[in-house]
């Protein structure tokens, strides 16, 4: 009786993962022989994990990650010539932390968004929130806001997220409104929260794609000088995908991707 009152005060606390526990160590014997202590840390280990859980799968479904994508599913294999300690490194998070960015550049489908979206995947695992936006709609939503004043909310909201992803930046050479939208974006993260760019132009090349040269001077000075650098280059992996199994039997058929790392400031 004691212990069914115990569950449902648990359960008016919102403890709900902790009732679940409890119960279950009322109803299996091996509970018994535990202390006080041990079968409380339990409890408590119990509704931990649970919220932790949750608070996973809430942010993964707010982050709108365009692939389902985590670093363990990630082809270390040599034929693509990743890193594999890099990017283990960036897995931790910590440049998140440390509100810097990452620059991922290389050719169409040489799996640019596929990191992108494993990099925020492994961010949200330590903790913080993630948004992924495909850069051309990103900047019509801007120009939508502005229109329907609701601009000022819209900058405000993407502000407050922990990593930004913004997939497929300068597919076209943007327009003076276009830069300065984007500049406002940015603005807002400098050093102040974590932002991943994907684009098929090398970093050098981005100056050119901004209509304005001063915005373009702003704009990469805010981005390129705190970021790493994640520069892809090799044959498109959905073509390969598409070629193999036509070549099944062709076993000396290998990629050439590799990816070059540099650190902030390098």
């Amino acid at each position: 009786m004691l212990t069914a009152t115990t569950i449902d005060g648990l359960k008016a606390l919102r403890l709900d993962a902790m009732a679940a526990a409890l119960a279950e160590q009322c109803d299996q014997p091996g509970y018994a022989g535990l202390g006080f202590e041990d079968r409380l840390g339990l409890l408590v280990d119990h509704e931990l994990t649970e919220r932790s859980n949750r608070r996973m799968e809430r942010c993964l479904k707010t982050a709108r990650l365009r692939a389902a994508a985590t670093v363990e599913d990630i082809d270390f294999r040599h034929p693509r010539g990743l890193d594999r300690a890099q990017v283990l490194a960036l897995a931790q998070a910590h440049w998140v932390a440390s509100h810097q960015a990452v620059l991922i550049t290389g050719p169409t489908g040489a799996g640019k968004t596929y990191l992108a979206c494993a990099l925020a995947h492994a961010a949200i695992r330590h903790g913080h929130t993630a948004l992924y936006l495909r850069a051309p709609r990103m900047l019509d939503d801007l120009a939508i806001a502005r229109a329907d004043g609701r601009l000022s909310r819209l900058l405000a909201a993407w502000a407050r997220i922990g990593v930004l992803i913004l997939d497929d930046l300068l597919l076209r050479p943007l327009t003076s409104d276009q830069a300065a939208d984007l500049l406002e974006v940015i603005e807002d993260r400098a050093r102040l929260r974590a932002t991943i760019i994907t684009s098929q132009l090398d970093v050098k090349q981005w100056h050119a794609y901004l209509d304005d040269p001063t915005l373009a001077d702003a704009i990469l000075d805010r981005i390129v000088h705190n970021a790493y650098h994640l520069n892809l280059s090799g044959e498109s992996i959905r073509k390969l995908k598409a070629i193999r199994p036509k070549n099944a039997g062709n076993a000396g058929t290998q990629s050439t991707a590799s990816i070059e790392i540099a650190a902030p400031g390098a």
